[in-house]
């Protein structure tokens, strides 16, 4: 029999994991909107916080809240710090210059399919880096077929997230593109997780690393104030319609000054209404 345990607490964790990955997603989708409807320097501030809502919540925190759940018998589990650190940042990274690619080029295909195929194979990175920033009184093996299906499952849902990015605007449409990424990278945590398997040895001495309460916890706690914070922003801000407005009335107010620069410049004073 295995020693490993994917559901030590039951169904708490993958649970949680799949809402904080679906909180993540939705969150990301409309910061996304909002920035194609502001464009230019701001816009690029909505996709970076997207970038972190996605990045950050939605696949990093997602990952390792189901790493809570993670035990093998016969031995205690502990985090290296700095590669834990690490994958979250890949995580972040990978996805903002997915996002930043499509925003260049749209739903063309080049664009998409490099963009998610960046994306995928990074965020397969960021798992399998935090997995190797475990640390256990055993060796980990894992089935490269198993391996090769999880980073498939990671290229297509981050080519499918990122065109959500592009194409969603309605709450329904970003509500339901967001439950579908969840599933998604709950699947492929879950299938990479399903790769390994462990042989337990005799080490002397205390593993090193740090407990996941101690470490994971304050980074999850820290991740999901930030995406609080984010929502909010979200929240406070116009509304995508209210944009629409103050960008069309802008538009007709730059027509309308543009139509009176021409009539001075033909009759050489602006003619009154």
């Amino acid at each position: 029999m295995s020693p490993i345990d994917h559901f030590s607490y039951g169904l708490l964790t993958p649970v949680l994991a799949y809402v904080m990955s679906s909180t993540g997603s939705l969150l990301g989708l409309l910061l996304t909107s909002r920035a194609r409807l502001i464009g230019g320097r701001e816009g690029r501030f909505w996709l970076a916080g997207a970038a972190l809502a996605i990045g950050g919540t939605g696949i990093w925190t997602m990952h390792f809240i189901a790493m809570m759940g993670f035990s093998v018998r016969g031995t205690v589990i502990r985090y290296d710090a700095l590669l834990t650190t690490a994958s979250a940042l890949i995580a972040v990274v990978v996805v903002g210059a997915g996002l930043f690619l499509v925003a260049r080029g749209g739903t063309r295909p080049g664009y998409l399919l490099g963009g998610g195929t960046l994306t995928g194979l990074g965020v397969a990175g960021m798992h399998y880096l935090g997995m190797y920033a475990m640390n256990m009184s055993g060796h980990v093996d894992y089935d490269p077929m198993v391996v090769t299906i999880s980073v498939l499952i990671a290229v297509v849902a981050a080519t499918v997230a990122l065109w959500f990015t592009v194409r969603v605007n309605h709450p329904v449409a970003i509500t339901g593109a967001a439950l579908m990424m969840g599933v998604a990278v709950s699947g492929m945590h879950y299938t990479g997780m399903f790769a390994m398997s462990v042989r337990l040895r005799e080490v002397t001495g205390p593993v090193p690393g740090s407990k996941a309460i101690d470490f994971l916890l304050p980074l999850i706690v820290a991740l999901s104030l930030v995406t609080v914070g984010l929502l909010l922003t979200v929240i406070l801000s116009p509304s995508p319609k209210e944009l629409r407005i103050d960008r069309e009335f802008s538009e007709r107010l730059e027509a309308k000054k543009a139509e009176r620069a021409a009539e001075v410049n033909l009759f050489g004073a602006p003619r009154s209404d």
